[in-house]
């Protein structure tokens, strides 16, 4: 069990006034991040930057060994960044195409992947949903060939609590020779993820959602087995060492994927935000959440008017839904002016599944573990009350 009082003490942002169910955006940071990351930032103005990240040496190197507690993975796989989509771009440009190789991407890719993809003139092919909305992996063993380079696979997406198969997904591609990058940005916080068991070849996350920490944060997984087939497409003196005139030698794991200037007080706080989870348990927080978006869930349905919008039998912290006659903008306005925090998720950003779904837009909320369940309820009553005005 959490202790619900603690951790609420330890959130500045919750004062009994709001209710925060957008953590799927960008969540609200402990002290102990507040902490950290204006402490260094008092530092630097000190004593300047180098002195305060020099005084702190040991303490960054830790922020990589507690990412890889997080992920059951060995230190030397994982490389720190200022977000999820560097770290997801890091590993697809480093991947080697050959003429005539194409990507599988599920329903649920995000648009930025996507973009990177048409951007780059890269092939890629739909694996379709099941009839759960979850990928399909009889679809994928269908699909699956000799010029299929990597299988791009959204965890959870952005527009619903939906949370896709994985383990299945890597077996079958391992299978034919390809690799499978997890886009873990949504999943990484609230489900515990465990990359040995999981087998992917890479994993990224980001540090500003469900892990509670700083914007400008994120993190990179290789499977160690295969880092020495990746040739990163941007190197500098952190990832490679200059040996002579003309020649480099890049480093032998993920530390090849990291540059050298960052954040320093954004990535400290990171490592406390990931500390703050591991003293937690990994385990009682996605139980929390899960509990809580079920919670939110069943009040919504009962609802006139409301329909939530989550697909899969598997589902997690975000919970997306449309009141009939009021578009999701105008209810996202109105729970503002209720004091209730939520997004929306736009057919942009996730294309495809909207599409097929004919929705042009949905109000996400996502509750975390700090949420309570009156909170919870009276985010209820409150779309109730919305809803009762159409």
């Amino acid at each position: 069990m959490l202790d619900d009082q603690r951790i609420r003490d330890d959130t500045p942002g919750i004062d009994g006034s709001r209710v925060f169910l957008d953590s799927a955006g960008s969540s609200l940071p402990p002290r102990p991040v507040l902490g950290t990351v204006t402490a260094h930032l008092h530092r630097e103005a000190e004593v300047g930057g180098y002195r305060a990240a020099a005084e702190r040496a040991d303490d960054l190197g830790r922020v990589r060994s507690a990412v890889a507690t997080l992920l059951n993975a060995p230190e030397s796989s994982v490389a720190l960044s200022d977000s999820a989509t560097r770290s997801w771009l890091d590993f697809v440009t480093a991947v080697p195409l050959r003429p005539g190789q194409r990507v599988l991407i599920s329903e649920v890719e995000y648009h930025s992947n996507a973009v990177h993809f048409l951007h780059r003139g890269i092939p890629f092919d739909v694996v379709p949903s099941d009839d759960s909305g979850a990928l399909d992996p009889a679809a994928l063993k269908r699909m699956l060939d000799d010029d299929v380079a990597l299988v791009s696979l959204v965890h959870v997406p952005t527009n619903s609590g939906l949370i896709n198969p994985v383990r299945e997904v890597v077996e079958l591609a391992h299978a034919r020779g390809a690799l499978v990058l997890l886009d873990a940005c949504q999943s990484a916080g609230q489900v515990n993820l465990d990359v040995t068991e999981l087998g992917v070849d890479g994993l990224t996350g980001t540090g500003r959602k469900w892990l509670r920490g700083p914007r400008g944060t994120g993190f990179l997984h290789v499977r160690p087995e295969i880092a020495d087939r990746l040739t990163p497409a941007v190197l500098d003196g952190s990832g490679a060492e200059w040996t002579g005139e003309r020649e480099i030698r890049p480093r032998a794991d993920s530390g090849r994927f990291e540059l050298w200037e960052c954040d320093v007080a954004a990535r400290l706080g990171l490592g406390a935000a990931v500390d703050y989870l591991l003293e937690l348990g990994p385990e009682r927080v996605e139980q929390a959440v899960r509990t809580r978006a079920a919670r939110l869930r069943a009040g919504l349905s009962g609802i006139g008017g409301v329909s939530v919008r989550d697909p899969g039998r598997d589902r997690c912290g975000i919970v997306t839904f449309t009141v009939e006659g009021v578009g999701p903008d105008v209810v996202r306005a109105e729970l503002a002016r209720r004091d209730v925090t939520v997004t929306t998720s736009t057919r942009a950003s996730t294309r495809i599944d909207m599409d097929r779904r004919d929705l042009a837009a949905v109000t996400r909320a996502s509750p975390h573990y700090f949420v309570s369940d009156e909170e919870i309820d009276r985010a209820v009553g409150a779309v109730a009350e919305i809803a009762g005005e159409r």
